[in-house]
């Protein structure tokens, strides 16, 4: 009897290999090899494709073909409007409620000093509406990345992933490894979604809170520009900040981090993918203080800069009213108006940096997701 559960178990594991090698060769088309990348990343100017790629949405086999390409070449829009090395880079993880992504857009737009931005946005749902959206943006130089293994592309095959985990991790090491305008840029990278909005002060704050763990916190990992309290406090906490450990709660909201940090998480990449929680963030938490012994420490601005602007989403689907998010806005930038632009930051608190436990929340027990999300770090 022990031996048919071993034998049943073996093969139900054999099954699911099978599957993830099956879904990973068939998109090894979307891969990009280390020659490849030493060969077009020696420089950037002489990488830039004279057009962008069009995606083709004619079959799966030639979106997919075109995802490749467009992922191979890399055409930043508005490279030749805004000459040089970017300033601050900012990556936008876009799946497909466009009424928000055009709210974030407006923001930006509107942020002082926009033209020094590169905005990377990281899509895994595709569509000539919202690739029109982001191509129609002129302030700033834009890329465009698209994850490989959408469920738009393998709809009809398993496993069916839980794709904002994979999304995110997969963008993490393709926008550090591989995004050829990233070779040699030393500053933090910015992780917004598609329904966040930026306030106008927003790169100025960045650079107060660059010099402020300079000369106060040089042991801050990260930064957050964001958080989830209600504006009716902003006046007072315009220029607040404080430090203490990563929260998934907390600080996953206008999140910053150096590529230092970044190395630390590749190096956690079997405890992040074999992790049964199926959200980045309380995963990320997880990792603060077990795989990265020294739990993870991040400067944190008490006057969010960035808004939460989405009633709907991953954990709600239904009742979506985008309209209301436009209003959401303008009350917020009505409460903050007065008090943007500080001078100088003020530190308000110090609190314990340690690892937090937490209840898994499942969803990522299938040994094909494991799989699937440790390629990333050895391929993309």
């Amino acid at each position: 009897m022990r031996l048919r559960l071993v034998k049943r178990n073996f093969f139900v594991l054999l099954g699911g290999l099978f599957v993830v090698l099956t879904l990973f060769f068939s998109a090894r088309v979307l891969m990009i090899s280390d020659n490849d990348i030493s060969d077009v990343s020696q420089g950037n100017e002489a990488t830039q494709s004279a057009e962008p790629v069009k995606l083709n949405f004619v079959s799966l086999t030639e979106l997919t073909q075109s995802i490749y390409t467009a992922n191979y070449k890399q055409f930043v829009h508005n490279a030749d409007k805004y000459p040089g090395e970017p300033e601050l880079v900012l990556v936008v993880q876009v799946h497909n409620r466009q009424e928000y992504l055009r709210l974030l857009i407006r923001s930006l737009e509107k942020a002082a000093e926009v033209h020094s931005f590169l905005l990377i946005f990281s899509h895994d749902y595709f569509s000539e509406e919202i690739n029109a959206i982001v191509q129609g943006i002129t302030f700033c130089k834009v890329l465009q990345i698209y994850f490989p293994f959408s469920i738009q592309l393998f709809a009809s095959e398993e496993p069916f992933i839980t794709q904002t985990k994979h999304h995110w991790w997969w963008k993490l090491h393709f926008v550090w490894e591989r995004v050829h305008v990233m070779q040699g840029y030393s500053g933090f990278v910015v992780f917004l979604e598609e329904d966040n909005y930026i306030f106008p002060d927003f790169f100025h704050f960045y650079k107060l809170m660059i010099k402020f763990r300079k000369n106060t916190c040089p042991d801050c990992d990260m930064l957050a520009l964001g958080n989830h309290n209600a504006l009716t406090d902003f006046p007072r906490l315009s220029n607040k900040v404080l430090t203490t450990g990563w929260l998934s709660t907390k600080h996953n909201i206008g999140m910053a981090m150096p590529r230092e940090v970044y190395y630390k998480l590749m190096g956690c990449s079997n405890d992040f993918c074999t992790y049964d929680d199926y959200n980045w963030d309380w995963t990320l938490q997880h990792l603060s203080g077990t795989c990265i012994s020294k739990p993870l420490k991040v400067l944190v601005t008490q006057g969010s800069r960035v808004l939460h602007t989405g009633d709907c989403g991953l954990h709600q689907q239904k009742n979506c009213r985008p309209e209301w998010a436009a209003q959401k806005v303008e009350e917020g930038l009505q409460m903050v108006k007065d008090n943007l632009f500080p001078q100088s930051l003020v530190l308000s608190g110090a609190e314990a940096v340690e690892h937090k436990v937490h209840v898994k929340n499942g969803g990522w027990g299938d040994v094909r997701d494991h799989v699937l999300c440790n390629n990333y770090a050895k391929r993309l």
